[in-house]
């Protein structure tokens, strides 16, 4: 996680020089002065939301500072949501990409703003009825279904990744990553990676991969159906199962964890169906086995304790700002435990 501006601040979006490249490269679309509002959420890519009064755009960008050009690759970005409008995935309409630093001084993209609610807090998912938590859980699970089901070559994302060795080399990914935020040992990390190495299940299929599917990762419109799906920062060609793997961990692998600033109001403990009735919606849209899931659900644990220990890697040495990372490092050692109790039934 890299630094980000506070909400009502705007750095790294300046709305004049931005008003003067979209003057340029799409006259016509800005009618009166721009203003505009940095949105408090994302995990990495910096979002904003500007206006002229009449219309409204989302506005992404890489995070401040130096970067990781691959890891926050705007053209990336775009090219998933372009490829996919018109399919039954639900996504925010592009309109305009700039892949240098000429327009706001780094590369960004504007798409439509879609209204709605982000489910990213306990205070918010408390607010809706308990039938309304069930139906959002299959519509989530549904649209997950959708998005594998699209053949990549028929939206123009053939050679969008590599999906030949994908499970191999994410658990090299993610093992190097590791060891790239080592500032402690943790129990049991090792042995995690090395079994997840040697028991790698074959893929049943290939497909479309979101890399960060999850509720808060969605917007729902005011009628409680799902109107876009953001964040495609990770998205590749790859084995779909592990959207799902990763959903389960967010969905119940926080559960009982105080001071988390992860796990965001979702699972049994707040209303919703269990991670396993989700798994079982999912195969009954989509027609998948999942015998080989547990596989999954273990590299979902190992992932995201991974990404966490990244974070306290960073918090200790200064390098990141926000609210809970100091509770963030206290996480990682029960989801590598539990990552590890889920790989024995494999």
């Amino acid at each position: 996680m890299n630094a980000q501006p506070p909400a009502g601040e705007l750095p790294g979006l300046d709305l004049d020089r931005l008003r003067a490249h979209l003057d340029a490269e799409r006259p016509g679309l800005v009618g009166g002065p721009l203003t505009g509002e940095f949105v408090q959420g994302g995990r990495s890519n910096l979002t904003y939301v500007v206006g002229d009064g009449a219309h409204q755009w989302v506005v992404r960008r890489p995070p401040l500072g130096h970067v990781l050009a691959t890891a926050h690759d705007m053209t990336r970005e775009f090219r998933v949501l372009s490829a996919l409008a018109g399919t039954p995935v639900p996504v925010p309409e592009t309109h305009l990409l700039c892949q240098d630093e000429s327009g706001l001084g780094a590369p960004f993209y504007l798409m439509e703003y879609v209204p709605g609610t982000v489910y990213r807090t306990p205070q918010l998912t408390e607010r809706l009825a308990q039938q309304q938590r069930v139906d959002l859980a299959w519509q989530l699970m549904d649209v997950l279904a959708d998005l594998h089901s699209i053949a990549p070559d028929a939206v123009g994302l053939g050679e969008f990744g590599r999906p030949e060795g994908f499970l191999e080399r994410q658990v090299r990914r993610w093992s190097k990553q590791l060891a790239a935020s080592h500032s402690r040992d943790i129990d049991g990390v090792e042995e995690l990676a090395a079994r997840l190495a040697k028991t790698v299940p074959s893929t049943p299929r290939t497909g479309i991969v979101h890399g960060d599917y999850r509720l808060d990762n969605v917007i729902v419109g005011d009628d409680q159906r799902i109107r876009a799906v953001l964040d495609w920062e990770m998205a590749t060609i790859g084995d779909p199962l592990t959207d799902l793997g990763l959903l389960a961990v967010y969905w119940e692998g926080f559960n009982g964890v105080e001071r988390n600033p992860i796990a965001k109001g979702v699972g049994p403990d707040f209303g919703f169906p269990a991670a396993r009735q989700l798994l079982d919606r999912y195969a009954e849209r989509s027609g998948t086995d999942l015998s080989d899931m547990n596989w999954y659900v273990a590299f979902g644990f190992f992932k995201i304790s991974v990404i966490l220990e990244g974070i306290h890697y960073r918090f200790i040495h200064n390098q990141t700002v926000g609210e809970g990372f100091e509770h963030v490092g206290a996480l990682v050692a029960p989801l590598v435990e539990q990552g590890l109790a889920t790989l024995k039934e494999v």
